[in-house]
């Protein structure tokens, strides 16, 4: 369903893909529809990402209800990240992403060396 915002028609799966769809916001989800996970175990599950990076992400998908930051103690310190109800709901749309990357990313880079071979 679309509608009007300020002259132009507002589309909830663009909505959608703006909120989720950066590159670091939805794999930082990826990893925690496994399983809740602390900050430096996202860190090394997260091919690449810096840690101001990770930081930004995680305070920006807490703002928006999708993780969740449960301190667990303080001496010494530890929070843990844990998707939402809102957050457990992507789960379905990165299934179909997984399928596709399957399909037409992994898919085509096994017929690539497989044709070279």
């Amino acid at each position: 369903m679309s509608t009007r915002k300020n002259d132009y028609v507002t589309c909830a799966a663009v909505e959608s893909a703006r909120k989720i769809g950066d590159q670091w916001r939805l794999i930082v989800v990826r990893y925690l529809l496994e399983r809740p996970m602390r900050f430096n175990e996202l860190l090394r599950v997260a091919c690449e990402i810096d840690p101001k990076t990770l930081s930004r992400v995680l305070k920006y998908l807490a703002s928006e209800k999708i993780v969740q930051r449960q301190v667990l103690g303080t001496q010494p310190f530890t929070v843990r990240y844990a998707l939402t109800d809102k957050g457990e709901q992507i789960r379905p749309i990165m299934q179909s992403l997984k399928a596709w990357g399957e399909n037409w990313i992994l898919g085509d880079t096994a017929l690539k060396i497989t044709q070279k071979s």
